[in-house]
């Protein structure tokens, strides 16, 4: 019903309407629409970490849930050390990505 990649369509991040800074998760959005569709390069195009992020996190949600109901109980969530190679990886690409010379790569178009 509505263009994601119109300008504001879906929101503005932010982060970025007040800083001109792109986080980790600008563009998310519009490339989980493109991912949706099977349009695997606007994804790429709009969040390459978020094209990278989906098969491992619905992999791990996989896996979670067949521990879940083998076990008969809720699993237990990640470690604290994945929680803070997570954190880290979110962190260093948010930095990346407003590099100027890496615009062209991890910056939304």
């Amino acid at each position: 019903m509505r263009d994601p990649h119109g300008t504001g369509s879906w929101g503005v991040c932010p982060l970025y309407a007040l800083t001109g800074l792109y986080c980790a998760g600008c563009g998310g959005l519009r490339a989980t629409h493109d991912l949706l569709v099977g349009d695997l390069a606007g994804a790429w195009a709009m969040n390459p970490l978020w094209v990278l992020l989906v098969p491992v996190l619905l992999g791990l949600w996989a896996w979670w849930l067949t521990r879940a109901v083998r076990t008969g109980g809720p699993a237990r969530g990640p470690s604290v050390t994945v929680a803070l190679v997570g954190a880290a990886v979110v962190v260093l690409y948010s930095v990346a990505r407003n590099v100027p010379a890496w615009a062209g790569l991890l910056a939304p178009v």
